[in-house]
């Protein structure tokens, strides 16, 4: 993990969680995002790749953060929402680079949903964000 102001939680008996964490305790003010698809910011998709759409929506969670004064280093929890999950798990490795280069090597709490759809149909990807800035 990344020096975080946060406390990552994981019982000491369990197997390492990669590419996330089980749990986060933290203090401070609270940013929460809407759920984020992969379009620009003039709501436009630039790319129909599950690749390209889930590095837009995290350059997009880091731009909404930055308006409360959050850096990717104060996320505490993101909630997926894909509509193909083989297409996720197939993607693993250019998932692991579009985060890390996104969002560092910081891992918060994380769930994975699949979903029949998404409001917008060319979405393939929807991430909700919480980030807590410390005191």
């Amino acid at each position: 993990m990344t020096d975080s102001p946060h406390q990552f939680l994981h019982p000491s008996h369990w197997k390492p969680a990669i590419g996330y964490s089980n749990g986060v305790a933290a203090s401070g003010r609270m940013v929460f995002t809407g759920g984020i698809i992969g379009w620009n910011a003039d709501q436009v998709f630039e790319t129909d790749d599950f690749i390209g759409q889930v590095e837009q929506a995290l350059r997009s969670i880091v731009e909404v953060l930055a308006c409360a004064g959050a850096r990717p280093e104060h996320l505490v929890r993101l909630t997926w929402y894909v509509t193909d999950k083989r297409e996720y798990l197939g993607n693993l490795k250019d998932l692991g680079r579009a985060y890390k280069a996104t969002i560092g090597r910081h891992y918060p709490a994380m769930a994975l949903v699949q979903v029949v759809g998404l409001v917008e149909d060319r979405a393939k990807v929807e991430i909700e964000a919480t980030a807590v800035i410390p005191a």
